[in-house]
């Protein structure tokens, strides 16, 4: 399924995998909940509707745009300035530097300034070099420039193979 990824200056459409062709391990929890397992955790998770688009949005990174699982890690605690945040998801070098920050949101929670302010407070201790927004609707990402201290809004979501160091 083709989904809308949008940056300052134009839309364009990624091939995002949609529910008909996920291949989610999917169980009812003893409470009755649904669960999904998540292969970069390696346990079963409560699929909420920002799970869902996170799974979905990490399986197209693994599979279309060549990012490792191995290397990407997920809803890992840090601390900023003395308060305990969690990042939905990161991916690292092959030297275990992070490179890529992700913020995902629920498909129904529109893509705002406040959203890129979150991710924004994450990077101050990870430092990485690109940053990824999604809604699993509409997606974003960005270069930071460190030396210029600016960021670039991209046409589309490098491969892997063309950000790591």
């Amino acid at each position: 399924m083709l989904r809308k990824y949008k940056n300052t200056s134009k839309t364009i459409f990624i091939d995002m995998p949609d529910n008909r062709d996920a291949k989610l391990k999917i169980r009812k929890s003893l409470s009755g909940g649904t669960e999904v397992f998540d292969v970069f955790r390696k346990k079963y998770v409560k699929l909420s509707p920002e799970e869902k688009v996170r799974q979905d949005f990490l399986r197209f990174l693994v599979g279309k745009k060549h990012f490792p699982a191995s290397l990407i890690s997920v809803e890992k605690g840090l601390t900023v300035n003395g308060l305990q945040k969690r990042f939905d998801a990161v991916a690292y070098n092959n030297n275990g530097s992070p490179l890529v920050l992700m913020e995902f949101k629920s498909s129904s929670v529109k893509i705002r300034q406040s959203v890129f302010e979150q991710v924004s407070v994450y990077n101050i201790i990870l430092k990485v070099k690109y940053l990824i927004v999604s809604n699993g609707i509409t997606s974003y990402c960005c270069r930071v420039d460190y030396k210029d201290k600016k960021i670039e809004f991209l046409n589309d979501i490098p491969d892997y193979t063309e950000i790591k160091p």
